[in-house]
């Protein structure tokens, strides 16, 4: 049987049982594991590391642990410079865009309520999900550890909170996406981008007391649903400050 020193640092912690937390502890292990293999053993997902220190030097995911070794897991790095060191992840996309586990629905919503480019379907499989990640570089946003342990998986994140606001709230802290906010710019069922259009185009399509009271109207341009500013428009934008401010 042969032995290593291994430690987790930051939110990587939340993943492990109590006595294993901030501290560094020995390992026994059989065959020759990658140290991929061996993070995911303790549960983490690999989308969740950023740098892997074994003996004092940087390493990928591919390095086969050998007995003896000392190795450090540390997440994400927000305000550390470590572009010299080797990054297991490629770099912040220029436009973050996502895509949604099945489970995330309501999560769905608030992020195109506030202009995320956010791919959802309740009925995706992993599979597809992972596809669209890879095909349109989408970050995988879900709170199945599974997904984001598949071998494939590039851009991942396992959002911590069950509560929608508060899940939204994590995910503009996490990514930094207070400067990308464009609220009420994409369709909430199908996150095509929204456009002005002349309420003599549409009006036959409004109800009766939306004709008389609104003026100002958008359309989705794929499916081509009709919003306007009404009391839900007031509901969202309530909410949309809420989530700002926090």
């Amino acid at each position: 049987m042969k032995k290593i020193s291994i430690r987790f640092y930051e939110e990587l912690n939340e993943f492990l049982p109590a006595q294993k937390r901030k501290v560094r502890f020995t390992h026994e292990y059989y065959g020759k594991p990658s140290v991929k293999d061996l993070i995911e053993s303790f549960n983490v997902p690999h989308t969740e590391v950023d740098l892997i220190i074994v003996n004092g030097s940087s390493v990928d995911f591919n390095y086969l642990v050998k007995d003896g070794d000392d190795i450090s897991i540390y997440p994400e790095f927000e305000s550390l410079d470590i572009t010299k060191l080797q990054r297991l992840r490629p770099k912040p996309l220029r436009k973050p865009k996502f895509v949604l586990d099945v489970h995330l629905g309501t999560l769905s919503k608030y992020m195109r309520m506030l202009g995320f480019d956010t791919r959802y379907e309740n009925n995706f499989s992993d599979n597809e999900i992972i596809k669209l990640s890879l095909n349109e570089k989408r970050t995988i946003v879900t709170r199945d550890i599974g997904i984001l342990k598949h071998k494939k998986v590039i851009r991942g994140y396992y959002v911590r909170n069950t509560n929608p606001k508060k899940q939204i709230a994590e995910i503009i802290n996490r990514f930094d996406l207070k400067g990308e906010i464009k609220e009420f710019t994409r369709c909430l069922d199908c996150n095509s981008l929204l456009k002005k259009v002349d309420k003599k185009k549409i009006i036959d399509q409004l109800p009766p007391e939306v004709k008389i009271l609104y003026s100002e109207y958008f359309i989705c341009m794929k499916c081509d649903k009709i919003y306007w500013k009404g009391s839900h428009f007031q509901n969202m934008k309530l909410l949309v400050d809420e989530i700002i401010e926090n």
